[in-house]
């Protein structure tokens, strides 16, 4: 390497959670070139801890606040319920300047900000599932006390994920009910689409490959091409032909009002979840 050549440094990393969403960023993190010895993730699980630390060679199942201590960054992947006991695990142990990252849905930066030592960054992440392929969607926006830096930073650990884009915090319920939740509504679309072709007589396997391709394709059109979904779905309806009968029959059931009464229903419980969660525990 040339002696002007930038030199790539990676942060320490602490990743607090080894489910789904601790694992996808666990290794893209890797994938993106941060070294095994810079990486820890915890998890409560023995067995779920040691397939982690196996499966990519970083420590496991150091307790929250020891893993946090080494840590520049510490990521809060864990339940929203279990947030404020993590907080208190690690508030004492975090050093001054630490980045903490947290894809807890419907938790406030204050939330953070109020349990850990004054003037800790905080950036509020919202992912989702495909982030587990490098399809993800993700939203981030900071804290009072987080910079440009400290954007840039989560950027990079999000780097392998997908599609990175920021917002202004009070968007991030209306975030979590489109991309967050969306995954959902769309297994739900292919589940139905397979299931009608059955109905009309294909074999099982045929039509969840047809209903997987046909969503496939038509993300890809969608986004390659740039164009308002209203514009394609018209190339795709011929006057008096299958299509518009069909999509007659969609509307005719509600199906689009029932979308937004879905995303809407997913936007009030994110507000209640971050409700539940500030509300004083009674033993």
């Amino acid at each position: 390497m040339s002696e002007d050549a930038p030199r790539t440094t990676h942060p320490a990393l602490t990743i607090l959670g080894g489910g789904v969403m601790g694992e996808a960023l666990l290794a893209g993190v890797l994938a993106s070139g941060w070294a095994v010895d810079d990486v820890a993730v915890t998890e409560p699980f023995a067995v779920r801890a040691n397939e982690l630390s196996s499966r990519y060679g970083v420590r496991a199942a150091d307790g929250n606040a020891k893993a946090s201590r080494r840590a520049d960054v510490v990521v809060i992947a864990v339940k929203p319920k279990d947030v404020g006991a993590v907080l208190a695990e690690i508030s004492g142990a975090l050093r001054p300047g630490t980045l903490v990252v947290s894809i807890a849905a419907g938790l406030p930066c204050a939330f953070y900000e109020q349990r850990l030592p004054a003037g800790t960054p905080v950036v509020r992440v919202m992912p989702n599932t495909p982030a587990v392929i490098g399809q993800g969607a993700s939203a981030i926006s900071p804290g009072t006390h987080a910079d440009e830096g400290h954007l840039a930073l989560t950027e990079r650990i999000l780097a392998t994920s997908g599609l990175v884009v920021r917002a202004d915090e009070k968007d991030l319920d209306a975030v979590t009910a489109i991309s967050g939740s969306g995954p959902a509504y769309v297994f739900y679309v292919v589940d139905a689409m397979a299931e009608a072709g059955v109905l009309l007589g294909l074999t099982r396997a045929r039509a969840r490959e047809l209903a997987v391709q046909t969503v496939l394709g038509s993300a890809a059109l969608l986004a390659e091409t740039g164009e308002h979904p209203v514009i394609l779905r018209e190339r795709v309806s011929s006057p008096g032909g299958t299509t518009v009968a069909a999509v007659r029959e969609l509307d005719a059931h509600g199906v689009r009002a029932a979308f937004l009464a879905a995303a809407e229903a997913a936007r009030d419980r994110s507000r209640q979840l971050a409700a539940e969660a500030a509300a004083p525990q009674h033993g």
